[in-house]
C-alpha cells in the first residue's frame, strides 16, 4: 500500500508499439493507419485497426493536427439559437460535418453587432478550427466591418448575397412565390401576408416576393402584418386579420406564425378553408397535425445544411472558393388549410 512518501504509478496506457505488436506489422504502419494515410492496403488496415480496438489504442488527434495542419473541427457562429429554422440548419450541418469526419465546435452569438462578430471569429481562431459556418438572421451585420482571421475559410447560410464568401440558402423568393400563386390560383382575389421581423434576411426575402407576385399578377397588395416568427405574435395578426371580412387568404412567413392565425380565425368563426384559406412556411413536423393540417413550403434544411459543409470542407482542402450563391429549391407542400374562395 503506498504511503505519502510512495509516488503512485500510473499505468501506461496503450502504445503504437502495443498495436503493432498485435496486428503484426511495423509501428510506421500503425503511424500510417492512425494519420489516415492512403499508402495501407485495404486488409492491413483493418487489421491494424481491429488491434486498436482490442487494446484501446485512440489516436492522439491534437498531434495528427499538428503534422496534418488540419484539426478536422469546424466552427458554427450561430444568431437566434431558438428559432426553428436555425435549429433545423444546425442540426444538419452537425450531421453533415459529422458524416464528412469533422467535429462542431458552437459558439452562439446573442447580440447582433460587429464587436460581438469580430469577437466570435477570434475566439474561433484561437480554438484550432478549419474553417466557420455562419448561421445569420440579421440586417444589421455589414461584412466590411467584420474582421477574420488570416486564412480562415468561411461560409454564410443565410439568404443575403452581400457577402465575398460561399452563400447557402433556401429559395426564399421561390418559397413565397409558390405560397401566393397557390392562393391566387385556388380563385382569391389577393393574399395577405404576416411577415417575420423586419431585421430578417429571410422574412425580407419572402415579403418581397410576396409582393412581386401579387404585383405581377394585377392583384392589389395588402398592407403587411408583422410578426416576429412566434406563434403569439401570429395570433395577434391572426386578430386583426379574423376581423376583416375582406380577408379571405393568408400567408404567413413561417408555420409557427401560421398556428397564431389559425387559432384567431377558429376564435372569431372564421372557417378555416371555408372562410380563410392558410399557407404557411417551413413544413416543420407539427404542421401536419395542425387544425385543418397546414398547406406549407417545404424547406430542404437536410440540403441547406450537407452543401454549407461541402463548400466549407472544399475551401479548407482547396484554399478556394466559389461566390456563387446556392439556392436549395423549396416545394409547396397542399394540406387541407387552403381551398377556393366561398363565392356569395
Amino acid at each position: 500500500m503506498p504511503t505519502d512518501e510512495t509516488p503512485v504509478r500510473r499505468r501506461r496506457g496503450p502504445s503504437m508499439a502495443d498495436v503493432a505488436r498485435l496486428a503484426g506489422v511495423s509501428g510506421q504502419t500503425v503511424s500510417r493507419v492512425a494519420n489516415e494515410r492512403h499508402n495501407v492496403d485495404a486488409a492491413t488496415r483493418d487489421r491494424v485497426l481491429a488491434a486498436m480496438r482490442e487494446v484501446g489504442y485512440r489516436p492522439n488527434s491534437a498531434a495528427r493536427a499538428l503534422r496534418n495542419g488540419q484539426f478536422r473541427s469546424i466552427g458554427v457562429i450561430v444568431f437566434e439559437l431558438s428559432s426553428f429554422g436555425t435549429t433545423r440548419t444546425l442540426d444538419a450541418v452537425a450531421a453533415a460535418a459529422t458524416v464528412s469526419g469533422y467535429a462542431i465546435n458552437l459558439l452562439p452569438v446573442l447580440d447582433v453587432n460587429q464587436r460581438a462578430v469580430t469577437n466570435a471569429f477570434s475566439r474561433l481562431g484561437e480554438q484550432a478550427v478549419d474553417g466557420v459556418i455562419i448561421l445569420i438572421e440579421a440586417h444589421t451585420l455589414d461584412e466590411a466591418g467584420v474582421q477574420l482571421p488570416e486564412g480562415l475559410p468561411v461560409v454564410v447560410v443565410d439568404s443575403s448575397a452581400h457577402y465575398d464568401y460561399p452563400i447557402v440558402d433556401s429559395n426564399q423568393a421561390q418559397g413565397a412565390r409558390l405560397a401566393t400563386e397557390h392562393l391566387l390560383d385556388l380563385g382569391h382575389e389577393t393574399v395577405w401576408h404576416v411577415s417575420g421581423p423586419p431585421t430578417s434576411f429571410a422574412a425580407d426575402r419572402r415579403r418581397r416576393s410576396w409582393e412581386l407576385t401579387l404585383t405581377q399578377r394585377g392583384c392589389e397588395v395588402p398592407p403587411v402584418l408583422n410578426g416576429d416568427w412566434t406563434a403569439s405574435s401570429g395570433y395577434e395578426a391572426g386578430r386583426m386579420l379574423a376581423a376583416n371580412p375582406d380577408v379571405t387568404a393568408v400567408f404567413a412567413a413561417n408555420d409557427q406564425m401560421a398556428l397564431g392565425v389559425l387559432r384567431a380565425l377558429h376564435e372569431r368563426g372564421r372557417v378555416v378553408p371555408d372562410d380563410v384559406s392558410v399557407v404557411g412556411f417551413d413544413d416543420m413536423e407539427e404542421s401536419a397535425h395542425f387544425w385543418p393540417p397546414l398547406t406549407t413550403i417545404l424547406q430542404n434544411f437536410v440540403d441547406v445544411g450537407r452543401l454549407s459543409v461541402d463548400a466549407l470542407i472544399h475551401e479548407i482542402q482547396a484554399g478556394e472558393h466559389h461566390h456563387d450563391p446556392v439556392a436549395v429549391p423549396t416545394k409547396l407542400v397542399v394540406r387541407s388549410s387552403t381551398a377556393p374562395p366561398r363565392r356569395p
